[in-house]
This record gives structure tokens, sequence and C-alpha cells, in this order.
């Protein structure tokens, strides 16, 4: 159906809802009226070096505007990547017996490792450079006409094209998920909009595609109806129908591990224009296909890893499973390793997270299932409690870490971090750093220069994701859409939340309750290797102010559901952006990577100890999977405990 704006082109931006950029640490008066986030009480007497986390009813969940790398959270990590490191450091007189520089999945799992390991006396600090702990795992959190409303910032769910290591699944247990497949079924409902006749929908912009097009029914009726009325070329719609539907074999003369091979060696922008032979403007209609998943446009992937995730237009090829013979290469996504089950929590991993915490600070952390997680206050002003054995730091950024010492045995470590602008320094016997690789060098100068260029090789993939918090969904209702691709558009994807009733938490059950809807948003620039793609998009995530996000945002939703009665001004209630530029871990691509054996492989010279610190994160397993991230911590911390 054609989609139009509304005649007045009042998309509400002049409505007062809290869609502020918040400063990390500096929560300012506005904010207490705008979320209730700060109470006016100070923070608790006796603590050393008190910062925002320290003042009770601090509660970083519900802030919004631009999240994720918010503002105060890389400053300090690019004045050091720039070689300004603060000389005149404060010295904190801690010292430990592990320093974590890092609090997402990777860091806490390496801080519960250590423990686990030596002593539940062990001392530990860990430090984070956001105004929150999980990483990537992040809540979006709201209240929505006196109901809590849940969605993932970051990490989705437990889900991997692996098994769970023994490790990985060991620590899901030990956080009080005995049973993976069990609870999945128990609080999730796959088929709860299905059942109330909401499927998918393909939106075409009017700057792509000629005109505001709304198709109804994708997956569930034939591509020539689907399109029938659409603002397509007749021979578009012929050639997107051929890519969804054909049964052609276009390499009649290879075996399936030939043909496995040849669409290795190309793009599946290639594989679409030259092989397949479709119109470019069809082709264009799968541009973000691969953007969500691997945080890059179609012509920068290769051809067998999007018949691997199950992209259309290999249906003739009639391609068996298994890897490729000669190049023990098996595509990404492929399911012949059995895959991982899948779980979701509400707010995604970042339920993990909270288990994590609570596991190493359980007065921080109330409750005792994995159930009442979802619905536990986080205490952030017991976080860092004087005294305790272990510590959580935020909107701390380390700066400087450094063997001290012997270099082949050093005594100890020290760190130097950055927090509201004074530098502080601190000292450990050991250290995990579970930060971003491209950190690393800058961390760590001393380190060998093949190590640095390994590590300063792994360029991580930037994403958004968008909470967009909705009084009602009625529109989504009226059209029969739960979820849109949108290949042109500002945000790719949207798609309201998942149906998860889990404890006490209830999510929406009807089109007139709120809502919240998430939307994807991956910088691509097509026509530059992954690389050059990745770079230029996290330049663009950091210099594109909140106001552009939301522009985009409510004129998006306001074409794509206008038909259906969706009013921008009156129906949006809030909006969070999680910006990521430094997002999806790097996996091998063969397209760019050079086939190396396993001790030249980048993740693998890169994360090789350095005297008392070791390296754990997604990075260094190249995976941008929660089990890598547990299964890095893991072998960080055992190479510490046997240096």
């Amino acid at each position: 159906m054609t989609s139009k704006a509304p005649k007045n082109n009042n998309l509400g931006e002049e409505r007062a809802i809290p869609r502020r950029d918040f400063l990390q640490g500096a929560l300012l008066a506005a904010a207490t009226t705008l979320t209730g986030v700060l109470s006016a009480k100070p923070a608790a007497a006796g603590l050393e070096f008190p910062g925002a986390q320290d003042h009770p009813g601090y509660y970083p969940p519900r802030l919004t505007g631009l999240r994720g790398s918010h503002i105060g959270s890389f400053e300090a990590a690019h004045a050091a990547r720039d070689g300004k490191v603060p000389a005149d450091a404060r010295n904190t007189g801690q010292t430990y017996d592990l320093i974590v520089v890092g609090a997402g999945i990777s860091g806490l799992s390496a801080a519960h490792f250590y423990r686990s390991r030596t002593s539940p006396a062990s001392r530990i600090l860990i430090l984070d450079n956001h105004d929150d702990f999980g990483g990537h795992a992040k809540r979006n959190e709201f209240e929505i006409q006196g109901r809590l409303q849940l969605l993932n910032g970051g990490t989705l769910a437990i889900d991997s094209p692996r098994p769970y290591s023994p490790v990985a699944a060991g620590l899901l247990r030990d956080l009080g998920i005995e049973d993976v497949e069990g609870m999945s079924k128990k609080i999730e409902d796959h088929g709860f909009y299905r059942s109330l006749g909401l499927g998918g929908g393909v939106f075409l912009d009017r700057e792509t595609f000629g005109a505001d097009f709304l198709a109804v029914g994708a997956g569930s009726v034939p591509i020539a109806k689907l399109f029938e009325k659409s603002p397509l070329p007749a021979q578009v719609r012929a050639d997107i129908e051929r890519v969804e539907e054909g049964t052609t074999d276009y390499f009649p003369q290879l075996t399936s591990a030939e043909k496995k091979l040849a669409l290795s060696k190309m793009s599946y922008r290639d594989f679409l224009v030259q092989v397949v032979k479709v119109d470019p403007l069809a082709a264009t209609y799968y541009q973000s296909r691969t953007s969500g998943f691997w945080g890059v446009g179609f012509d920068a992937i290769n051809a067998l890893d999007c018949w691997a995730l199950g992209l259309p237009g290999f249906k003739g090829l009639r391609l068996e499973p298994g890897s490729i013979p000669h190049m023990g290469y098996s595509a990404r996504g492929i399911a012949d390793t059995g895959g991982s089950q899948r779980l979701h929590f509400p707010d995604g991993n970042a339920s993990i997270a909270r288990l994590l915490v609570r596991k190493l600070l359980p007065e921080a952390v109330p409750g005792g299932s994995a159930e009442d997680i979802v619905t536990s206050k986080v205490l952030y002003d017991r976080l860092d409690v004087p005294g305790g054995n272990v510590r959580l730091r935020l909107s701390s950024t380390a700066v400087r870490v450094e063997n001290i010492g012997n270099s082949t045995n050093p005594s100890s470590v020290a760190v130097t971090y950055v927090r509201d602008g004074t530098a502080y320094r601190v000292k450990g016997k050991q250290c995990v750093l579970a930060c971003y690789n491209v950190m690393i060098p800058f961390l760590c100068p001393e380190l060998p220069e093949k190590q640095k260029a390994a590590l300063h090789s792994l360029v991580k993939a930037p994403l958004v994701y968008t909470s967009v918090a909705l009084r009602n969904w009625k529109a989504f209702a009226n059209l029969k859409v739960a979820h849109i691709s949108a290949p042109g558009s500002y945000h790719t994807s949207l798609g309201l939340n998942a149906k998860v009733d889990v404890g006490a938490y209830r999510s929406s059950a009807s089109p007139e309750e709120p809502i919240l809807v998430h939307m994807t948003r991956v910088p691509c620039h097509l026509g530059l290797p992954e690389h050059e793609q990745n770079k230029l998009g996290r330049g663009e995530l950091l210099s594109t102010p909140f106001a552009t996000f939301e522009r985009n945002i409510r004129d998006q939703l306001s074409r794509m559901l206008g038909p259906g009665g969706f009013d921008p001004s009156a129906d949006i209630e809030a909006i969070t952006v999680n910006r990521w530029p430094h997002g999806y871990a790097p996996e091998y691509n063969p397209l760019w990577d050079p086939e190396l054996p396993p001790e030249e492989q980048p993740n693998i010279v890169g994360r090789a100890r350095f005297g008392n610190i070791t390296i754990a994160n997604s990075d260094s397993g190249r995976a941008a999977y929660t089990d890598s991230a547990i299964d890095q911590a893991d072998r960080a911390v055992n190479e510490l405990l046997r240096a």
C-alpha cells in the first residue's frame, strides 16, 4: 500500500518526552525531573573517590537519548589513542589480586572464573568506561503508562552457530539457567503475533524505489502478489521473483564443493548481478540483508556465507551441508556444527550480565533466580563499596596498563584510569584486559610490534539498535505487520518487541497496550572493502547528533505506519538510540582474509599473554557471540593462574 506522511508534517519533535543526551556522571538537574535517575541524597559516607554511581537512585537503564557508546564513555580513550595520557595520576593506595578492564560479559565472566578458581576472598576491581555494566549487553528500560517495558540495547540472546562449550554452558548453569531450551519454551511465545494475523512487511522508500510503498505478507505470499501494486518496474519484480523462488542451477558443471568454493570467492552482490544477472535495482533490494548479521553491506560479504545464512538465490544450486574441502573453511552461520540452543530475555543478554554481577556482588542485585533477575532492581550504590572483596567501578576509562618489575617476571600491574576528568592509579597482582582489541596497543605500548599490529587489525563493525516506546501498537495491527524490512531506509529493519513473559514481567499482549519497537541501522558505505565500510561507519555514528536520529526515526515510522493510523507526534513516548561505533567482533572473511595457520591468525597473535596481563573479549575469539566472550575469559584466567 502507498504510504503518506501526516498532512501537517508534524512529527512531534517539539513534544517534551525523555530524549536527551545525558552526560556520563554529570546527571543534570533536568535528568532527575525527566527520568528519576538520581536522588537528591549524597553519596554514601566513607567512599574514597565517590562517583555518580554511588548516589542512591542512580539507575542508567532508564536513560534515553544517545546511549550505547554514550557521551563521556569514549573521550578519555580517544585522548589516550592520541598520546595524551595524564602524567599526574592520583595514587588510590588500593591493591587488588586482579584488575579487570571492561565490565562486559567477558570481563564479568573473567572476574567470576578467577574468584571461583582462587578464593572467595580474592580482591577484584572491575573498571568500565560506560556509566553502566554489561558492555554490549545493555538494558533499555521504560515505564509507559505505569508498565515496565524492557528491550535489549545490544546483545540479543544466547545464540551461536556452535554448540556452547562445556565452560560456557557450565557458566549458564552456575547462573541458574539449568535448561536453556526449556526456559526458552516457557518464557517466549514465538507465534504470538502470527496468532493475531500479523506477519512480515517490506517498505520501499521513495528515495530508493520511486515511491513509498508497504508490501504486507512478506514470507507468506508469493513475490508476484507481494509487489503486484508496488512502484517497482516489471523487470525488477520478475528479477526479485527469480532470486526468491527460482530453481536455476547457475553452475551445472561443478560439484557441490566446487560451487561452494566459487561462492566463497565472490560477494553476494556480484553473485546477484553477475551470475543471476538481476537488474541493479533488484540487487539494491537485497543490499541490507547482510548488515544486521555482519554489520556490512552485501558487496563485502561472500556469497557462500549468505547461502549459509539462508539468504535467497541459491535454491537451484543444491548445495550440500558441510565445509569446503581443501580450504578447511566452513561458512559463517552454517548449521553443520549443530548450533547452540537459543534463549532471549526481555532485555537480551543484559540479564546474563546482571546474573554475573549478582554472583560477584549479591548485595547489589537482590533475588535468587534467573527468572527474577528481569525485575530485580540493581542497587548501583552497592557496586563499589569500600572494603568489599569485589568492586565494580563505572565511568572509569583505563588509559594505561603496565607490568611492574622485570618484564619477563613482573611483580604486579599498574592501571591508570580516568574518571570525571581526574586520573587515578591502582595496582593489582594481575590484570585481564576485557576491552576492545583496537584499544589495547594504546593501553600497553610496550607490547611487541607484531602483537600490536594484530590487535589493530581486528576492526569491529558499527551498528545502531534503537528502542522506540509507543503508547500502543494499533497501527501495526491495522496494517497486519509485526516486523518490517526497509532496504533503502535510514533504519533497515524494525519490529514489535518479542512476546516474552518471565517471572513477574509481562510484555504487551494487546494492540491497545504500550509496547517497544526495535529498529536496526548499520552505517554501511557500499563500494568499499569491509574494514573501510566499518571505519567510515564508526566516524559517522560518532558525529551524528541525536536530533538527526530522532528526525529520521519519526519520519520513517510516519511513512511506514501512517496508513494504519500512526501519529508520530502523539504515539511516540520515548526514544533510546544505542550507537555502537565498535559493535560486532570481526569474523573470518575469505574476501579479504588470507589463509593463515592458527599461530599466525591475528586474534591468536593479538591475545598472547604479556607478563601479568592477559586479554579476554569476543575479539580474541573472532566471533561476535556471547559464548566466545565467555570462552575467552576462561582462557585468559587460566593463562594467569598458570603463570
